[in-house]
């Protein structure tokens, strides 16, 4: 790729990870080296698989666990600091062509870094990477910077029946 975009997928529908995942896995299929890191998730999701079927996409969890119905707490703050250190250089050096910075948007929202940060690392980025943002909230700067942006909206979903997460759909 001779020119990397930058893409956000928010809102507050069901798909905004999925859609990078989707993304990732035709990028892996066409060639590309992808990394996907994922801010707060610490969840043994069944993505964090994918490396066993695809060694080409590279999966890192850099959150504890899911505290979204809690306070973060300064080991949350310091594992997303740490993760945003680490994606920051994956970013900027340019190994990978494809990168998704899963829930990176909810990381902002909780405070776990500065925006300055993340538009910095975007603003650095090397120019054939591909970065994918993805997680609610979104802040306006964000998506100024962005080159593609889309809104996830949620019209119907099965949950408010009560269906929990299914392996490998939701969970």
């Amino acid at each position: 790729m001779e020119k990397g975009y930058i893409h956000v997928y928010t809102g507050n529908g069901k798909g905004k990870t999925t859609a990078a995942f989707g993304l990732a896995l035709r990028a892996a299929c066409a060639g590309k080296k992808v990394y996907i890191g994922q801010f707060v998730k610490g969840m043994k999701y069944s993505e964090v698989k994918v490396q066993e079927y695809i060694p080409t996409i590279e999966i890192e969890q850099l959150g504890r666990d899911c505290f979204i119905y809690r306070e973060p707490e300064k080991e949350d703050i310091e594992a997303a600091r740490k993760g945003l250190e680490k994606c920051k250089k994956i970013v900027e050096e340019g190994k990978y062509d494809v990168v998704v910075l899963d829930e990176i948007n909810i990381a902002l929202y909780f405070k776990l870094f500065t925006l300055e940060e993340v538009l910095d690392m975007l603003k650095n980025k090397a120019e054939h990477v591909e970065v994918i943002l993805t997680g609610r909230y979104a802040p306006k700067e964000i998506i100024d910077i962005a080159d593609l942006v889309t809104e996830m909206k949620e019209i119907k979903h099965y949950y408010t029946k009560g269906v929990q997460a299914r392996k490998g759909i939701e969970s």
